[in-house]
């Protein structure tokens, strides 16, 4: 092929692409759709190739020139970060991060049926028969549940600041959902058995207070922050079965690219769990172990899911999730 030749039969493709670089510039532009990112890559790949061709046979500064500013603008766009600014995380977790979990809500069942059916299970199981509890559950942690909840978790020994009874359940919680996340590379398998071995323990904690007769204090303990913790851990779980999928099932993109395009979605369900952890520790720590009675306990929890349901199914209708 003649350098004439290439520029007769590739000048279309190459003005496509700088078409589409151009739609995907600003923020009063309209975004690129999911053909159009499958279009995009493919053109960037294709127009890589025609670089080095033109490379290789050296058929002019100018021409090179012009591809390579092409493939580099191209790679910048398909690439870039999200600019950092206050607002765009504000417009994020005000309304971004419901309609893109409501666009992956696949990978949010499939994440809680992982979770929940094997916490019913154990729970249902150690409730009918507390002696199993320690197959699942080691056995200072079983002690330690006997004392708390026997004592009251904001009484005796089990008195803490409330500041710090926050950093901690945002620490240890915080770790669980990264887990559900991180997990994800090994294909989503990783993030199946952490989200298995945590619904697991999960309930089996449940299970095993209830048979012990300690079901009111730990009930109305759990019943405020519950929702946004147990979601959240399922929303990380997500994430992670997104990454897994990006692998094990690249589309029209290769592998490198469906991580590229499908981990920046797996990122931000991630930052929303991460969000909603947040919130649930500031409850945990500074709500969960106050004495109240019950009703107001029950009432406050009831709320807590309300808002936590109703944030993730109705806050952003008719937005789109690009």
């Amino acid at each position: 092929m003649t350098k004439p030749e290439l520029i007769k039969r590739r000048s279309k493709v190459w003005r496509r692409f700088e078409t589409l670089i151009e739609a995907s510039k600003g923020r009063h532009q309209k975004s690129l759709d999911g053909d159009e990112v499958v279009e995009y890559s493919d053109l960037l790949r294709d127009i890589s190739h025609d670089l080095a061709k033109v490379r290789s046979h050296d058929w002019g500064d100018d021409l090179e020139r012009y591809l390579n500013d092409l493939v580099v603008r191209g790679h910048n766009r398909f690439y870039r970060s999200p600019p950092g600014r206050m607002s765009a995380a504000f417009k994020f977790f005000a309304f971004g991060f419901p309609v893109l979990l409501r666009a992956n809500a696949g990978y949010f069942w499939v994440a809680t049926a992982l979770l929940f059916v094997p916490g019913v299970v154990a729970a249902v199981a150690l409730a009918s028969d507390s002696s199993l509890a320690p197959r699942i559950i080691p056995a200072e942690m079983l002690d330690m549940f006997d004392e708390m909840y026997s004592e009251g978790v904001g009484s005796g020994e089990f008195v803490r600041d409330d500041a710090a009874m926050a950093g901690y359940y945002l620490w240890h919680n915080g770790s669980i959902a990264f887990r559900c996340f991180a997990a994800g590379i090994l294909l989503g398998l990783g993030t199946a058995f952490v989200l298995v071995s945590n619904g697991v323990i999960l309930g089996g904690i449940a299970g095993y207070i209830v048979a012990n007769d300690h079901s009111e204090r730990f009930f109305t303990f759990v019943v405020g922050h519950g929702s946004f913790e147990l979601i959240a851990i399922a929303v990380a779980g997500a994430a992670g079965l997104v990454l897994g999928h990006a692998l094990v099932r690249p589309g029209q993109l290769t592998v490198s690219e469906s991580l590229r395009v499908r981990g920046a979605v797996a990122v931000r369900l991630a930052a929303g769990a991460g969000s909603m952890i947040l919130v649930a520790s500031f409850i945990e720590g500074f709500w969960s172990a106050r004495e109240l009675p019950s009703s107001v306990k029950y009432t406050a929890g009831a709320i807590s899911w309300a808002l936590a349901i109703a944030y993730l199914l109705f806050v952003g209708r008719g937005r789109s999730a690009a």
